[in-house]
């Protein structure tokens, strides 16, 4: 009796929820269908509002063109790209209606400008609009301890309503890696949309860091202990990373800054027949004053690192490279050696970074030879660059390199990371000669540092000169060429 009248409850449950499947699908269809009719209301009320603003005095109407950069008054390469790519177009279509969203609103329009001139030397010669967002803290890492991912990843949404809200364009342009306005800015803006890609939000490899269980930055170490965590954290960036591939594919126009970025995005978002190499520009200009033969103001040979105090930077591994070398004597007949770590602190995690990097070199007792200067001015860097023998570089798959470019041009022999950017398209034969040089571990640098330190100084001059030719290629002047080029679609 037991059993039939349990079976009797599980029959009739069955058919009440049967019984709701119909009414639900019903009732979710119609919510689909109102919501397709609000979106398609609200876009046709933005395309009426973008004819009203963009009527110029002649009655004509003007294209509006508009970068989405909330940290444009940020002053690092991503910065660069956007003022020159500015400039590009601007020169190109000099009637249009340059528009800037950004959530620097402590600081006034004619401040960024004066900004971009000073720390870039860029002046543009149309005027810009900037369109101030007050949401921007939706898109802060801080605001999201957990899930940080998907949490800014919404909150750029928010933030992209907010922008789409103030000024409709007609072309709009992700400068910042902010995919999932792109659907918005597409479908209810009714724009054509663009996006440059510096660094995809999810890759391929953080996937595998997790689904090897390695502890990386992307993946604490209570996590990996943990196979259930994995798991979850695993499904969570697969999910993610599916999402990531949809906005992203809603792009009409895909720029790249580098070959490494290139495999993950054709792998993400699969639009290789709209996706392009755009190196950004770096002002190798700058560097080319630098004699090529070396100096010797001091006796012995200067090694310099160029970079942020970020953990992902690994300067920990060139300290220890460094104190291999110098306690395994691999160096002879050298008067001295010296490391100089330069790089800029933005907040006091970077300064505690910092005087961890002192207390390593003490440990291994190398602090006499390791030096750290911090927040330097140009002319100062400059100087460093001109009396190095040696440009060091350790992150592991760093997008691009803009530092490694920078020393490349200054005449410095350059040992970079065996990975990403610097292995794919920097540190990579020029005309069949060799450019630099290549290392992972400790042991690598240490040996390829002592290698370049006995080569005679004809062969590290011929290397130099290769290194400073081959740079060429990462100037302003071809990223107008290749920027231009690949967004002249959106004007189709």
């Amino acid at each position: 009796r037991a059993q039939s009248g349990v079976h009797y409850c599980v029959c009739k449950y069955s058919l009440f929820f049967y019984s709701l499947f119909f009414p639900g699908l019903i009732v979710c269809g119609t919510l689909c269908v109102c919501l397709v009719i609000v979106l398609w209301g609200i876009r046709l009320l933005l395309q009426r509002k973008k004819k009203l603003v963009s009527t110029s005095k002649n009655g004509k109407n003007q294209m509006v063109i508009a970068f989405f950069h909330p940290y444009c008054n940020a002053g690092g390469g991503g910065e660069r790209v956007l003022w020159c790519a500015l400039r590009a177009l601007q020169k190109k279509y000099p009637e249009a209606v340059y528009v800037v969203y950004t959530g620097d609103v402590n600081v006034s329009g004619q401040q960024i400008l004066e900004g971009a001139f000073r720390r870039f030397n860029i002046r543009l010669i149309h005027p810009v609009q900037f369109v101030f967002l007050r949401k921007r803290y939706l898109v802060e890492d801080s605001l999201y301890p957990h899930f940080t991912l998907l949490g800014q990843s919404l909150g750029s949404i928010f933030l992209g309503w907010e922008a789409l809200m103030q000024c409709v364009p007609d072309v709009y342009i992700d400068s910042m890696g902010y995919a999932f306005t792109l659907p918005l800015f597409k479908y209810i803006g009714g724009c054509q949309v663009g996006s440059y890609v510096h660094y995809p939000t999810i890759s391929t490899d953080m996937l595998s860091v997790v689904k090897n269980q390695n502890i990386g930055f992307n993946n604490a170490a209570f996590i990996t202990r943990n196979p259930f965590l994995s798991k979850v954290k695993l499904i969570y960036y697969y999910l993610f990373a599916f999402i990531y591939g949809l906005v992203g594919s809603c792009s009409d126009v895909v720029m790249v800054n580098s070959s490494w970025t290139l495999n993950h995005i054709l792998s993400l978002w699969k639009v290789g027949n709209c996706t392009n190499i755009v190196y950004p520009p770096c002002d190798v200009q700058t560097f080319l004053d630098i004699p090529l033969h070396e100096k010797k103001v001091t006796p012995g040979h200067l090694l310099v690192s160029v970079g942020q105090f970020r953990p992902e930077k690994n300067h920990p591994l060139q300290i220890r490279a460094f104190a291999k070398l110098l306690n395994k004597k691999m160096v002879e007949s050298s008067p001295s050696l010296k490391l100089v770590l330069i790089g800029g602190c933005r907040n006091k995690d970077d300064e505690l970074r910092v005087n961890q990097l002192r207390r390593l070199s003490e440990d291994l007792g190398v602090q006499e030879y390791v030096e750290f200067k911090i927040n330097i001015p140009f002319d100062e860097l400059k100087n460093y660059l001109s009396e190095a023998t040696i440009g060091l570089h350790t992150m592991w798959n760093e997008h691009f390199g803009i530092g490694v470019v920078e020393c490349m041009a200054a005449g410095t022999i350059i040992l970079a990371h065996n990975s990403g950017g610097p292995k794919l398209d920097i540190v990579v034969p020029h005309e069949g000669d060799i450019t630099g040089f290549l290392a992972e571990s400790e042991e690598d640098y240490a040996e390829t540092i002592a290698h370049i330190l006995s080569m005679s100084a004809e062969k590290r001059l011929q290397i130099r000169k290769s290194a400073r030719a081959s740079v060429s290629r990462f100037s302003d002047q071809e990223f107008e060429v290749t920027f231009l080029s690949s967004v002249e679609r959106l004007f189709k």
